[in-house]
């Protein structure tokens, strides 16, 4: 499957680990959750995300491959969002949707670690 398959399945499966996460804190305002989960699923958060998954080295050599896989294929085309942060939430979503099909407990694992960097102010969006 090539990156950009992998980044469509990738970014379903992220949202639905990000609503998931969501909703177990009670909250009922569509309005609400719909703004919280952006600030854990936008471009820009994922990108800083995967950003933080490289810098301290917490993936492997064949998940570095995927994440490549993924931020090599997009083509930039959205006007808010700048091409590098577009890229690596590409590859971001591709790494996912890879693990989402051979390891789901490591994606679930990211994911976590994703929203722990998040929390901890890693990105404020």
């Amino acid at each position: 499957m090539n990156g950009l398959s992998l980044a469509y399945l990738g970014d379903a499966y992220y949202e639905l680990e990000i609503r998931r996460y969501l909703i177990q804190f009670g909250y009922t305002k569509v309005d609400l959750l719909h703004k919280m989960k952006v600030k854990y699923a936008s471009n820009q958060a994922q990108a800083s995300i995967m950003n933080h998954l490289l810098e301290q080295n917490l993936l492997n050599e064949e998940e570095i491959s995927y994440y490549k896989k993924g931020r090599n294929g997009a083509h930039f085309t959205r006007k808010n969002i700048n091409m590098v942060d577009y890229q690596q939430a590409t590859g971001f979503e591709s790494l996912i949707g890879y693990l989402s099909l051979n390891d789901e407990q490591r994606a679930k694992d990211l994911i976590n670690l994703g929203i722990t960097f998040i929390k901890q102010g890693g990105y404020d969006g």
